[in-house]
């Protein structure tokens, strides 16, 4: 509780005043850092600077001077090796990697050079070949920029910087809270706009502030819309003579209003000054940074700034993920779920992925077309995130499968929903997967990420995972126990640290062993896999119960930015499904390998028959990292019936299920060889299981099993005449991870008249809406050999 308040001089306290409180929360917003250029090092005559926004100080739009004019850099035959001879141009050691299509932005003036083209080992960018200073067929929206390594090259002076004074930008936007009694949990959604420039933390003054400014704000904050906020409540705790005490230190840090004599001196803080460095901020709505929008910075020498206005003051609304209270997070989940015809597939992190679109009961693909930050911006705040940090083309998010919906989208910035853009429908010819629009969004930040960390690994991506929990007295850091714990909950655990995806969850950790936390203080973790923390999933209360104690026992990941994603070619199914009587005598290796129905132990062998549905499948892997076995070469079987070694326990389950769910006959699959059968025209081959090779399958790949292989069907002789849903589920168990298990369910109609199989309306698990699946389940089945 705070202590008693008393008025100062004449100045009316209000009780609304005395419980104003000011968080000072770390920083939120993307960065736009100052287009100011670096000192060129190689090239004589020549300036080289990284322009646009957002960006981080080492990534941007190339741009070069010469003959005191500013230019950039086509990204025709741009090249990896090219961006290594421009960072170290900008100082940095070398690049990691390379942007085009204007990413950071258009820029201005002449486009000095097309054609790059580099070896990556020269010393200037004079050296490259290209087709000459000035001469180029190229328009501002095909701008090269560069991500270079965030370190400097030794000795490197920038010393030769021109300062410019209007190229002073927006760096960073964080909100401060006022709160009321106690710490305020993240994320914030409402407090005073700081910006920070290069000389510090500055306040916005409020004057012509504009709701079309706060949108860009919360935007930019991970939120998808700004509401309406009591502006006099503030004006009252910032004027008159209110003293603030900062309650505790850094971000998050509380400040408490006092008055003079309230407490001991020691207590007392300096009067609160305002420190405005911003004014005039006039934006449209539809900016992703408020960079972009008009404003003014303070000048130096100005001895009177905001008069007679305040600091302005900004409210957002989270989206469902960051609700606060779990009332307003289940209604908000509602309403989404109610509209949803927009969603995101294939990102490592919360609010990235492929943008996939719902049309006619059935989910597509975006064409990359046209696809800016205006209409990626939509699809974020549709999905409850905040503007668009990126827009991404060339299926960067990994290419989708199925129908491509959209083409050309142009949005104003300020539509409801994708659908409510201009777009152009189109066919299979006018767009290809390899050019699949994605989107990353602006998220809030919920420092879930401090509450959890990796000891004892060789890098970063691994090690056992160690949590912080509260409860009486300090916080603590302690282990999970590794009992149950799996790939899905590893998933949970690398999201949580901002690393992308499980390549493994461990359930014993003694190599890792870094002896300063011995602990376990959480144990029976059980996620979904879609959880933003691991205190988001089930798991066991106060009292700890691991059947195994020992801190070799516990819970590790090791994490990857990329992850495999499998998805059945579900029409190749339906076009190759058919019945065959098999004699028991050509099937004693499939019983062996326990590919037959259970009642087949019981048969006449070797007279007799068994039914089989038999059909081929083909599986793609159409996510961003090869599928490799889980297991290693050194435990893989040989089997002798058919000369080949099994990488997998189980790779696919096979089942009929009545309509109502119940499961009526089933096989499987155990991965008899996992390689590369076909490829995209520009995929090579890399895995192929002869002489014992490698096995797996290579992005852009794909594995075909025949209907006429072995164990490729289902024992039906025990199902009656009926109408059948076959399911097929890929990776069942979870044993290898994938950047969407969703997808690896294909389901498809079938009617079995005793006789004859028909199979038809076959699709991948989540291909259609939540109504469309529900008519699946209740198809009628068919009448006269006519589908219906």
């Amino acid at each position: 509780a705070f202590p008693a308040m008393r008025p100062v001089g004449s100045w009316p306290w209000s009780p609304l005043g005395l419980l104003l409180c000011l968080l000072c929360c770390s920083c939120l917003g993307s960065p736009s850092p100052s287009t100011a250029p670096e000192k060129r090092t190689g090239s004589q005559g020549l300036r080289f600077r990284l322009a646009g926004f957002p960006r981080k100080p080492f990534e941007g739009r190339v741009e070069i001077q010469r003959a005191g004019e500013w230019g950039t850099i086509c990204d025709d035959d741009f090249t990896l090796q090219a961006a290594h001879v421009l960072c170290r141009e900008l100082g940095f050691t070398e690049a990691t990697g390379w942007t085009h299509s204007a990413k950071y932005g258009p820029g201005t003036g002449r486009i000095w050079l097309d054609n790059l083209s580099c070896s990556g080992t020269e010393q200037s960018v004079t050296e490259c070949a290209s087709r000459g200073w000035g001469n180029s067929d190229c328009t501002h929206d095909e701008d090269a920029g560069v991500i270079c390594k965030n370190q400097r090259l030794p000795g490197f002076s920038d010393s030769n910087v021109i300062e410019v004074e209007h190229h002073l930008q927006v760096e960073e936007v964080r909100l401060r809270p006022a709160v009321g009694r106690g710490r305020r949990p993240l994320p914030v959604t409402e407090g005073l706009v700081e910006v920070r420039l290069p000389d510090g933390w500055s306040q916005v003054c409020d004057k012509g502030w504009s709701a079309h400014n706060s949108h860009v704000v919360c935007g930019m904050l991970g939120f998808p819309s700004e509401k309406r906020v009591n502006t006099a409540f503030y004006r009252l705790g910032y004027g008159g003579g209110m003293e603030w005490e900062e309650g505790c230190g850094g971000a998050g840090a509380l400040f408490y209003p006092i008055a003079p004599h309230s407490y001991p001196p020691r207590l007392l803080a300096q009067r609160q000054q305002h420190s405005f460095g911003l004014h005039g901020v006039a934006c449209i709505g539809t900016e992703a940074h408020l960079s972009l929008c008009s404003l003014e910075f303070y000048r130096a020498n100005d001895t009177t700034r905001c008069p007679g206005g305040a600091p302005a003051v900004v409210s957002c609304v989270p989206g469902p993920l960051y609700a606060a209270s779990s009332g307003q997070k289940k209604q908000q989940q509602s309403k989404l779920q109610g509209e949803v015809r927009v969603r995101l597939k294939g990102g490592s992190h919360p609010g990235e992925g492929r943008v996939e679109v719902l049309k006619a009961g059935t989910w597509g693909t975006v064409c990359d077309r046209k696809w800016d930050l205006l209409a990626a911006s939509v699809v974020c705040r549709e999905l409850g995130f905040g503007s668009a940090r990126e827009a991404l083309s060339g299926a960067r998010m990994g290419q989708g499968m199925g129908a491509i919906h959209l083409s050309e989208v142009r949005c104003s910035g300020q539509e409801p929903s994708l659908w409510r853009c201009l777009h152009k429908n189109i066919t299979a010819e006018d767009c290809s997967h390899s050019q699949d629009a994605g989107v990353r969004c602006n998220l809030p930040y919920t420092g879930v990420e401090t509450k959890i960390r990796l000891s004892g690994g060789r890098s970063r991506y691994e090690g056992r995972v160690e949590v912080q929990i509260g409860g009486p007295g300090p916080l603590r850091w302690g282990l999970i126990c590794g009992d149950d714990w799996g790939t899905l909950e590893a998933m949970v655990a690398c999201r949580q640290l901002g690393l992308g995806y499980a390549n493994h969850g461990l359930q014993e950790t003694w190599y890792w062993d870094s002896g300063n936390v011995t602990e376990v203080v959480m144990s029976g973790v059980r996620c979904t896999g879609t959880e933003l923390s691991l205190d988001q999933c089930a798991h066991h209360g106060i009292h700890i119960a691991c059947k195994r104690t020992e801190t070799r026992f516990t819970a590790g990941v090791i994490c990857s930015e990329t992850a495999s994603d499998l998805l059945l070619h579900s029409t190749l199914v339906q076009e190759t499904a058919y019945i065959e009587d098999r004699p028991l005598h050509m099937l004693y290796c499939a019983a062996e390998e326990n590919c037959l129905a259970s009642s087949a132990r019981s048969a006449n062998w070797p007279y007799g028959h068994r039914r089989l549905l038999r059909f081929s499948s083909q599986i793609h892997n159409l996510g961003r990292a090869d599928f490799r076995p889980k297991a290693g070469r050194h435990s893989w079987v040989w089997h002798e019936c058919h000369g080949h070694y099994h990488s997998m326990d189980i790779f696919t389950h096979y089942d009929i299920l009545t309509p109502n769910g119940t499961k009526v006959a089933e096989g499987h699959k155990a991965s008899f060889c996992l390689e590369d059968t076909e490829c995209q025209e520009d995929v090579s081959k890399r895995y192929e299981c002869a002489n014992f090779g490698e096995q797996g399958i290579t992005v852009g790949c794909w594995d075909l099993y025949r209907h006429d292989i072995d164990c490729q069907w289902i024992d039906i002789t025990d199902v009656k005449p009926g109408n059948y849903i076959l399911q097929v589920v890929i990776n069942p168990n979870f044993e290898v991870a994938e950047s969407d298990f969703t997808n690896n369910a294909m389901k498809c109609n079938c009617k079995y008249d005793g006789h004859r199989i028909w199979v038809h309306n076959c699709h991948i698990g989540d291909a259609f809406s939540e109504e469309a699946n529900r008519r699946f389940e209740r198809y009628p089945g068919q009448t006269s050999n006519q589908i219906v």
